[in-house]
């Protein structure tokens, strides 16, 4: 088993060292939602649950990464818009703050070390260019089978400020903690590409699974050499701004969208997703 592996890991190798190496990969996405709503008239647990199982769905996506040896983009798949969720009579409205949507592409220079990320907030569109993130990664012996590929553990950890609102007599109250987030990731040498999903990469193989404790990304599926020659483009559209400039021109609006909900029966859900009770 282990002479089969390293022959493969030499083949593809090999292939990467060709000048038209190309390849694709699909990622599904799911995400844990923290939907609630205390003490409001007529949402019970029941309702709460469904709305919340609801959201989760919304967040299950199709993403595809477009890469040869040295640039990549990372897309959402083109569908057709989901119906707009509806519990127990209730409209909701979901507005989003700048976080990934259909129209978002983002490219990395693996070469050149840096990213190009087209993303939106309100309807504005925005080019953030910037350096890559470089993470601390741990690299462990312990492996799995996702697909037909042997893939390795790699984690790394990190402090983020999370927010926590809640909803409550038409008022929302919100707290903000500090905690500390570990990341796992599960990459294939036979594949030794330093590239994944997203903003992820710098591991020695290319990543096929990525679980942040909310977040989970997996591969399933991976098509080397295409016979249809596969089109990389750079994002050009939106106006340029650093990641620190993006991210402070996120929470302005974030916190106007906020001021404008309160005492109107809205609900922040966080990670960038309000929604709205109204009918």
């Amino acid at each position: 088993m282990k002479s089969i592996l390293t022959t493969l890991t030499i083949m593809v190798a090999f292939a990467l060292n060709a000048q038209n190496f190309q390849g694709k990969a699909v990622y599904k996405t799911s995400e844990k939602s923290n939907f609630e709503i205390k003490d409001a008239k007529g949402v019970d647990d029941k309702m709460q649950e469904a709305l919340r199982k609801r959201l989760e769905k919304m967040n299950q996506k199709t993403y595809i990464l477009n890469f040869d040896k040295n640039v990549s983009t990372y897309k959402e798949e083109a569908k057709l818009d989901a119906p707009k969720p509806q519990i127990g009579g209730a409209n909701i409205r979901v507005i989003t703050f700048g976080g990934p949507g259909a129209s978002d592409v983002y490219f990395k220079n693996l070469k050149e070390n840096r990213y190009f990320n087209q993303t939106e907030i309100q309807g504005k569109r925005f080019l953030i260019k910037d350096q890559l993130p470089k993470y601390d990664w741990k690299l462990s012996s312990e492996t799995k089978n996702i697909g037909t590929y042997t893939c390795y553990k790699a984690t790394f950890s990190e402090e983020i400020e999370s927010k926590n609102i809640t909803f409550k007599d038409g008022e929302s109250v919100e707290e903000v903690k500090k905690e500390t987030v570990v990341t796992t990731a599960w990459y294939t040498p036979q594949i030794p590409l330093s590239n994944g999903p997203a903003n992820y990469q710098g591991l020695p193989g290319l990543i096929l699974e990525v679980n942040d404790g909310t977040r989970i990304i997996v591969c399933t599926e991976i098509i080397l050499n295409p016979k249809e020659k596969i089109t990389i483009e750079k994002p050009k559209k939106g106006k340029v701004v650093s990641q620190e400039k993006f991210n402070k021109i996120q929470k302005q609006k974030t916190d106007e969208m906020m001021e404008k909900i309160k005492g109107r029966n809205g609900l922040d859900l966080g990670n960038g997703v309000n929604v709205k009770f109204g009918g």
